[in-house]
């Protein structure tokens, strides 16, 4: 079949144009503009409405009225399940064409966009916003805001403190935006602020009908070691831990817990503060009220140690009812210590009443008058009678003397005087210390005032009887200056006792004056029994005419000492024997001086005999324990072997 051909088909002009290049001008620009109506204007990185016209197993395809539509990921659309074409949803414009010409959506973006205008918003207008604790963090809560994360902090959670966050993860709250870092993108929100408004309320209406006296309820908040802050329902009030219970006690947990609901009573306020005090004890009886009418003074108790002080402790009898245990009625001992050597705190002791007014709810105890007074013991005159000999412990120094407790509630008095016949002490201290024990000899009793004198240099025979048949006057001994000063030397003589030289019998014979530390010999000008006194001169050794002196100066003081004592010169001891009172006659005289001369010579020889004798004895005193040792050292070893 033969085609039939157009006579009048411009061959000319086919493919002379290009598309559509059979259109006038005219027919152009109104096609153009038909067209043109039909699509949207779009700018990026804006938010737009699209209709959803297809979904697929991968995508969303929207329809924003572009001239291409759109395609978003599925998984955008979770949280709406009942997505169905038609519907519309808001979407963020990322790219007008991509390289494959598609348009480039996002709704997750949106959200973010759209979330990020409600905050600020919020935090200008102070609106409310909703969202879910998606998880703990340091300090507080990440909470999520429509896609957006913002910190919650713990202090803002609530207006009592959280002990536990982790409560509040997944829970939808309520929050007011407080602060925004544009620089980091950061939101900090605030539940408690709304929390705040609430009771903002309900705590004008509480302290406008706040009365003293007045019992309320509330919830422990906060504890610390003086007391527990009590919420009374948008007002906090304190409970100071001496309101908590009648009896002591040393922190609020002993009997308190943190979150615990209680009824309190209303001690005091002040409306202009708002500080509210609490009491918990007040709603119970006082134990002093109630305190059992059998307890009298002279009763005993026993309780608990609740504090310890530098003049005594306080015993809890029952809860909220103490009595004072001084330190002086710890003890029958006269010498007061510190009450930490009797009792400790949370001791449990048994103690006396012995005092007790119930008006002032005061309680004196004692524990001393559970044992016997050793003062009022039967044998205490015997054991204790003046001649006895003990052994104590050393408790206390003075400056004139020292204390020694022989048992518990025992003490006697060593004057300073009486620790050594030979040794000048000007203080205890320098012969023993607090602790040591220490021989003593009982000198005086005295039951009725308490009181013991005793003394330790009387175990020993008083040396100042020997030492007066040694060191006569005219007898020359060798001696050590250990001090010396202005007013004279003190000597360092034989025996351990000293003597004292004045300046002027210092100087030597080639006429310099001895020093310290020289020993050197020395003749005894003065000797005195009574005042342990030895007077003595390095002079009168070599210069007869500082001998005479010396002699004719002691003939006045014992004649002198004579008269005082009716004719017996003092320091003659058994020389005073051969004196007689009737006129002798010259023969005589030479007789008696040399009768005289051999007593004194026989008399110094057997006094430094027993001298020696002494110091022997004391120096065997000492080594034996050593000697022990060594021998029981030797003992060992042989039956090691």
């Amino acid at each position: 079949m033969a085609t039939e051909l157009v006579d009048d088909f411009d061959w000319d002009n086919v493919g002379a144009t290009g598309f559509g290049g059979n259109y006038s001008s005219d027919q152009r620009a109104e096609m153009e503009k038909m067209y043109g109506d039909t699509l949207t204007t779009v700018q990026e990185e804006e938010v737009v409405k699209g209709t959803v016209v297809g979904i697929t197993d991968r995508d969303v395809i929207l329809n924003i009225g572009f001239k291409s539509d759109g395609l978003v990921a599925l998984t955008e659309f979770r949280d709406l399940p009942d997505l169905k074409i038609g519907d519309e949803v808001e979407v963020f414009i990322e790219d007008q064409e991509d390289q494959n010409g598609q348009l480039i959506l996002s709704r997750k973006k949106a959200k973010i966009k759209q979330a990020w205008k409600a905050i600020y918003d919020a935090l200008e207008l102070d609106t409310i916003l909703e969202g879910v604790v998606k998880r703990r963090t340091k300090g507080g809560l990440i909470m999520e805001l429509d896609g957006v994360e913002a910190f919650l902090p713990g202090s803002q959670i609530d207006v009592k403190p959280i002990r536990d966050f982790d409560i509040y993860v997944g829970r939808r709250m309520e929050v007011k935006v407080v602060k925004i870092n544009s620089a980091f993108d950061n939101v900090v929100v605030s539940h408690k602020v709304l929390i705040e408004k609430d009771l903002e309320k309900q705590r004008e209406a509480i302290l406008n009908n706040l009365e003293k006296g007045q019992i309320l309820e509330g919830n422990i908040k906060n504890m610390t070691n003086f007391g527990v802050f009590i919420d009374l329902g948008g007002v906090d009030g304190l409970l100071h831990i001496t309101d908590i219970s009648w009896g002591r006690i040393a922190h609020p947990s002993e009997v308190l817990t943190l979150d615990q609901k209680l009824n309190i009573v209303v001690l005091d306020f002040d409306e202009a503060k708002k500080r509210i005090s609490l009491g918990l004890k007040q709603l119970t009886p006082h134990p002093w009220d109630s305190l059992p009418a059998d307890l009298q003074p002279g009763s005993k108790v026993s309780g608990r140690i609740v504090n310890v002080a530098d003049y005594g402790a306080f015993m809890e009898v029952v809860p909220g009812v103490e009595g004072l245990i001084h330190v002086s009625e710890m003890s029958w001992s006269q010498h007061l210590r510190n009450p930490q050597d009797f009792i400790k705190q949370g001791d449990t002791v048994e103690a006396q009443i012995l005092t007790l007014d119930r008006e002032d709810r005061k309680m004196s105890l004692g524990i001393k008058q559970l044992t016997e007074d050793p003062w009022t013991r039967g044998d205490f005159a015997t054991t204790y009678a003046v001649g006895t000999k003990h052994s104590g412990t050393v408790r206390n120094l003075t400056n004139f003397g020292l204390f020694v407790e022989l048992e518990e509630g025992v003490d006697g008095l060593v004057h300073v005087s009486d620790l050594s016949w030979t040794k000048k002490i000007k203080h205890p201290s320098e012969m023993v210390k607090v602790g040591d024990k220490l021989d003593v000899v009982v000198l005086e009793l005295d039951l009725g005032a308490r009181r013991l004198a005793l003394g330790h240099k009387q175990l020993e025979e008083n040396p100042w009887d020997t030492f007066q048949t040694v060191f006569t006057p005219g007898s020359v001994h060798k001696a050590t200056i250990t001090e010396k000063s202005e007013r004279g030397a003190v000597l360092e003589l034989p025996y351990g006792i000293e003597g004292f030289a004045y300046p002027k019998s210092l100087v030597k014979e080639d006429g310099s004056n001895a020093e310290n530390g020289e020993s050197l010999d020395f003749r005894v000008t003065e000797f005195s029994k009574d005042d342990r006194r030895i007077v003595l001169s390095h002079t009168a050794v070599f210069n007869k005419e500082a001998a005479a002196e010396d002699d004719s100066r002691n003939a006045k003081f014992k004649k002198k000492a004579g008269n005082a004592k009716g004719g017996e010169a003092q320091g003659e001891g058994k020389l005073s024997d051969i004196k007689k009172e009737e006129k002798s006659t010259l023969g005589d005289l030479d007789a008696l001086s040399a009768l005289r001369d051999q007593m004194a010579g026989a008399e110094r020889k057997a006094g430094e005999q027993k001298l020696a004798a002494n110091a022997k004895a004391k120096q065997d005193a000492e080594v034996p324990a050593a000697g022990d040792d060594n021998e029981q050292a030797l003992e060992d070893g042989a039956a090691a072997q």
